[in-house]
């Protein structure tokens, strides 16, 4: 007699093949999510190690940018002190330029003119005098300009004295002391350089 089977075989083999693909999609969701998970943490550990170096460098930075602060003032400070130097040369060798004017002077004035006032006003003098004659007061310029103290001399004017028994003629000239700056920008610089 033949076998017949009349148990739902097929239904029974379908759930079998079900259970069998549940369990390999459950098994491969769980694969990908462990993947994910492990290639999240890899990431985020590289984006950690990162972020700790950016914070150090961030750190550096600023210990560099107090560090610019700090040279820039002592560049100001080495400015400051170097003006005050600056000013103290100058006013050493300005020192002695009251009798080096006098001395020099005695050099430059030829005969025949005569010196009745000086006036120093910053780095230049006014001198007033008489002179017997154009000629002597030309020589004198010249004195001036091959002098080493004095440049630039400057008549500001020549008038001839018609009341006077030796023909005398006034003149005015101004001449600059060389190397020596101006007493108001001394004070400038001194004020400049103090503070």
């Amino acid at each position: 007699m033949a076998y017949i089977n009349l148990l739902p075989w097929r239904e029974e083999a379908l759930k079998v093949k079900q259970k069998e693909f549940f369990t390999i999609l459950t098994a491969a969701g769980v694969l990908a999510f462990a993947l994910i998970f492990a290639v999240n943490l890899f990431f985020q550990a590289r984006i950690d190690g990162q972020m700790v170096r950016n914070q150090f460098l961030k750190n550096e930075i600023q210990k560099l940018d107090i560090q610019i602060a700090e040279i820039k003032t002592l560049n100001d400070k080495k400015a400051a002190l170097q003006k005050r130097i600056d000013v103290v040369e100058q006013l050493q060798r300005s020192r002695n330029v009251g009798t080096q004017v006098l001395d020099e002077i005695a050099k430059i004035i030829p005969n025949g003119v005569y010196i009745t006032q000086l006036d120093k006003q910053g780095n230049s003098i006014e001198i007033i005098g008489k002179s017997e004659s154009n000629n002597h007061l030309a020589n004198m310029i010249r004195a001036v300009e091959l002098s080493d103290l004095f440049t630039d001399a400057t008549p500001e004017s020549i008038t001839s004295d018609d009341g006077s028994p030796k023909l005398l003629s006034s003149f005015k000239m101004r001449v600059k002391i060389q190397g020596l700056v101006d007493d108001t920008e001394l004070a400038n610089k001194a004020k400049g350089g103090g503070k």
